[in-house]
């Protein structure tokens, strides 16, 4: 964490990050890319649609004037002292009791999905826990509009992971991930015994990084765990599985981040960000994601070496 802050630190060094904009004229602003952003989409093909294009742009041009002709004063390095009264009357709680039902919804369904590991006696598979949690929580709140609660659904970004998890189960049919094992084992039984450890650490934590950072951790995890736990099991190999399975976590986890499309909460803040007006595309993303990841990759691998191979925790 400490050397993911200082990296983003670094690379922001010459960004200035405190927003010194009332909340009402950032709203302003933000308001005015999103109708720039419009207009740019609008193709001129008809006379409808250049007068569309036209519209939008006399209309991002209206609010520009409305935001120099505010009379606001320039806020100072304390401006949040001043702003931040003004945001907590507007995303003050409005219903306490839907937060409190949200909140027993949300608990239950967190100690369920902990609960399937090990109760077996639970003949509920997962998805359909997170789903009979979604209903019973409208059926508390009293909800009368379905089709109000659909469109406020990332569809896009539900069917983007649907087609990332059939890619995901299509690669592992076709032998992909079972090909990855094979020559991480074949590459570990090449090195002496004395250093396969080391070298099984750096392959598994290198390998998952990279491969979620442009595959999604979260399937590429499923399909990886299987084996690991068939190289900690190998007696050719005589490998501890616990610093294998901390090298697949911590590869797969800070891999995620070099990507867009790395991790699943990647995609759905792009997703929110852009409703906002705020687009994020994957080159942007990458620019500053990928060093990032390089980085707390490096720094994970230097503290399972030093734990594992240099101290030896896997042998307490």
């Amino acid at each position: 964490m400490a050397t993911g802050y200082g990296a983003l630190r670094l690379m922001y060094r010459n960004l200035k990050l405190e927003n010194t904009d009332p909340p009402e004229v950032a709203e302003m602003k933000r308001e005015v890319e999103i109708w720039k952003r419009t207009a740019e989409r609008v193709p001129i093909v008809s006379a409808e649609q250049k007068a569309v294009k036209a519209m939008l742009v006399q209309k991002s041009l209206a609010v520009e004037t409305a935001i120099r002709n505010k009379q606001y004063r320039k806020s100072s390095s304390n401006a949040w002292r001043k702003n931040l009264p003004e945001l907590e009357k507007k995303y003050r709680v409005t219903d306490m009791p839907l937060l409190i039902k949200s909140s027993v919804i949300l608990g239950a369904v967190v100690v369920l999905f902990f609960s399937y590991s090990f109760v077996n006696n639970l003949h509920v598979e997962l998805g359909w826990i997170a789903i009979l949690g979604a209903v019973w929580l409208i059926v508390l709140a009293d909800v009368h509009s379905i089709e109000f609660l659909l469109e406020k659904i990332e569809w896009a970004t539900l069917l983007f992971f649907a087609g990332l998890f059939i890619l995901m189960e299509a690669l592992e049919e076709m032998g992909l991930i079972d090909f990855i094992g094979e020559h991480t084992a074949d590459l570990v039984r090449q090195v002496e015994p004395k250093n396969r450890l080391l070298v099984a650490i750096v392959l598994i934590v290198w390998i998952s990084a990279i491969a979620s950072s442009f595959i999604d951790n979260i399937p590429f995890t499923t399909a990886m765990i299987p084996i690991v736990i068939g190289l900690g099991q190998d007696p050719s190999l005589g490998l501890p599985l616990p610093p294998l399975v901390w090298s697949l976590a911590m590869g797969a986890c800070l891999g995620g981040n070099g990507t867009l499309i790395g991790a699943s909460a990647n995609v759905v803040c792009a997703g929110l960000a852009e409703q906002h007006g705020y687009p994020i595309s994957f080159n942007y993303f990458f620019k500053y994601g990928f060093p990032m990841m390089l980085i707390t990759v490096l720094t994970a691998t230097a503290y399972l070496l030093i734990c594992h191979v240099a101290l030896e925790w896997n042998t307490a």
